[in-house]
């Protein structure tokens, strides 16, 4: 690298050449300061503070509007409080006033002038009332002996309908000596509201007369709300003409309301404030837009959002300089090591890179090929001498010498009527005649269920018929290829050591099934008299010892074992040609049988059945 501090001495124009070509040659091949150069270029700080600024000015705008909202909603509903209670004690002094219980229980069906006298003695007393308070509209009661309605309003109305006559009696009964507050859209009859009946418009208060007699008659006191004087507390809360402000009751329901129609649907976009009365259990609820709130920050977010629409445009743009210039090498890189991964030993990833990455992808390169070596020097050297001796094992018996004599057995048992013996011969002909057979290594599930008949025929024989085979092959899993003679090692433990002894009553099961889509799962089940807990903790501890193993054990690493032959000659060969996924378990109940499992991953059934 040159150094410009001596070009300078000896020139301006050659110090101003090599100071570009030492930077040209550091932004070339120092990441770090490419990089630094890119993201310089990001006013992110800027754009993060001036946000935050906006935010919390928004923030605290909100907190203050709430605030004062909710003082003012408070001193409100302080007021409908003190209404509640004025209204509620003239309930009181009205419903216990002994003159008028007097002349309501003196009257009965019969109505008299003397009836008229007394009924007008007691709507006077009612006007009183209603005069001296402002948030009473009407106070009506109702006279249930003549289903006469008193009322401030109207004067006197009898009442027709018995299903209202029937409503009125029922409120008068469960509210006893309580309150109760009612709304005027609410239901008495088909097609009747207590509005209706009552001729209200609000909400009203209802509670029976003659508070101090046990024995009361159904009378009841309506007392009902003025809405328009109600409504007058409330306006004056609107902070803007697009603000709403809701009474509710203890059941939710809107007592009054201002704006708009309380029941659409409150969206994020409105400021909330609810304050609930401790006395009443009512509440007041205010919406306002928040548009209406963030309208003065509003021009300070717009500056903030077109600096942030700047500072995106800005990091595109960047962003596509950063990735031709370092990530589209990455992306090369991880093509290739995924390709490696697959099994493609001949990879080779092109660069003409001079700094780190292209230090990384021809470091890739060189482990490519030491990985290939590898494998062909030492993995596929040990596959091919463990395939090599299994065939070698499996070409001991000369196969034509030993289908002669087979059929020479075969025909002198049929000449002396021995059946048994020449379906034996005959099954261990085709048994030993797939067994050996030098041009597949690999058959059908169905196949080798198919042969291990055969095998399992012989012994049937051999043990009188004193067991049973049960065959659950699913048709999904018939189909898959697999390795000869991987299952007649697992039937013959079963038949040894779950069979033998048993004079009838054996039953060998052999299923097989897909699970999951992508596991293909073959089981040998028999009923005989199971494996010890010790015993069976020192084969799953052998067979979890041989799962560990990253390459199978070779025939010469397991001279010196001295039991669990069938098993470890499974495992070994299902390790070796399906790979560590594959799993052989071994589950027993002593008294009730033996079950082992092996499991086999599906997409390796085809690989071994194109290699083979």
């Amino acid at each position: 690298m040159p150094n410009h501090e001596d070009d300078l001495g000896e020139g301006g124009g050659d110090g101003m050449m090599a100071m570009f070509r030492w930077i040209r040659d550091r932004f070339s091949q120092n990441i770090q300061t490419r990089l630094t150069g890119y993201f310089l270029l990001i006013l992110l700080p800027l754009v993060i503070i001036s946000l935050f600024a906006v935010e919390r000015s928004r923030a605290i705008l909100y907190e203050q509007a709430v605030e004062r909202t909710e003082m003012a909603l408070s001193s409100a509903m302080n007021h409908f409080d003190l209404a509640l209670q004025n209204v509620e004690e003239i309930s009181s002094l009205i419903s216990g006033d002994l003159r008028m219980n007097e002349l309501l229980n003196k009257n009965s069906t019969n109505f008299s002038p003397q009836s008229i006298v007394d009924f007008s003695y007691i709507l006077d007393q009612l006007s009183d009332f209603v005069s001296v308070n402002r948030y009473v509209s009407q106070i009506t009661v109702y006279h249930q002996a003549s289903n006469m309605f008193i009322s401030t309003h109207y004067g006197g109305k009898r009442l027709m309908g018995e299903t209202q006559q029937e409503w009125l009696v029922e409120a008068a009964r469960r509210n006893g000596t309580g309150i109760s507050y009612v709304m005027s859209e609410y239901p008495v009859a088909e097609g009747v509201s207590f509005g209706q009946m009552t001729n209200t418009d609000s909400i009203s208060l209802i509670r029976a007369m003659d508070l101090y007699n046990g024995e009361r008659q159904s009378n009841l006191l309506v007392v009902s709300f003025s809405e328009s004087k109600l409504l007058n507390i409330i306006k004056t809360l609107l902070p803007s003409e697009n603000s709403r402000i809701a009474l509710l009751n203890e059941k939710g329901e809107v007592v009054v309301e201002t704006g708009r129609v309380y029941e659409e649907e409150i969206s994020d976009k409105e400021m909330t404030v609810t304050i609930d009365s401790d006395y009443s259990t009512w509440r007041l609820e205010l919406l306002q837009p928040k548009s209406e709130l963030y309208k003065e920050t509003d021009q300070l977010r717009l500056f903030t959002v077109a600096i942030i629409v700047l500072s995106v445009l800005l990091a595109i743009i960047i962003s596509w300089v950063v990735y031709s210039g370092i990530a589209s090498p990455v992306l090369k890189l991880a093509r290739g090591m995924k390709r490696l991964s697959s099994g493609e030993l001949n990879i080779h990833v092109d660069t003409k890179r001079k700094d780190e990455f292209g230090f990384l992808i021809q470091s890739f390169n060189k482990m490519a090929v030491v990985q290939k070596h590898l494998i062909e020097d030492h993995y596929e050297q040990q596959l091919r001498l463990t395939t090599t001796e299994l065939k070698f094992l499996q070409s001991q018996i000369n196969p034509h010498f030993l289908y002669n004599t087979l059929d020479s057995i075969y025909w002198t048992a049929k000449n002396y009527d021995a059946d048994e013996i020449s379906e034996m011969v005959m099954n261990l002909s085709k048994f030993f005649r797939l067994s050996l057979n030098k041009g597949r290594q690999v058959f059908t599930i169905e196949e080798s269920i198919t042969h291990l008949h055969y095998y399992l025929r012989i012994q049937q024989l051999r043990f009188m018929d004193n067991f049973t085979v049960d065959y659950q092959i699913s048709e999904d899993s018939k189909r898959v290829p697999l390795l000869k003679l991987l299952l007649q090692p697992l039937v013959e433990n079963a038949i040894i050591h779950g069979m033998e002894g048993k004079s009838s009553g054996g039953c060998l099961k052999i299923s097989s099934c897909i699970e999951k889509g992508n596991t293909v799962v073959i089981s040998v089940q028999d009923n005989g008299p199971g494996i010890g807990e010790e015993r069976l903790r020192y084969i799953q501890h052998e067979l979890a010892m041989m799962g560990s193993r990253s390459v199978p054990a070779s025939s010469q690493d397991e001279e010196n074992v001295k039991d669990l032959f069938g098993l470890r000659n499974v495992f070994s060969r299902m390790k070796l040609y399906y790979g560590r996924e594959a799993n052989l378990t071994v589950h027993s109940v002593p008294g009730e049988g033996t079950t082992v499992t092996i499991s086999i991953p599906l997409d390796r059934c085809k690989e071994v059945n194109m290699e083979l």
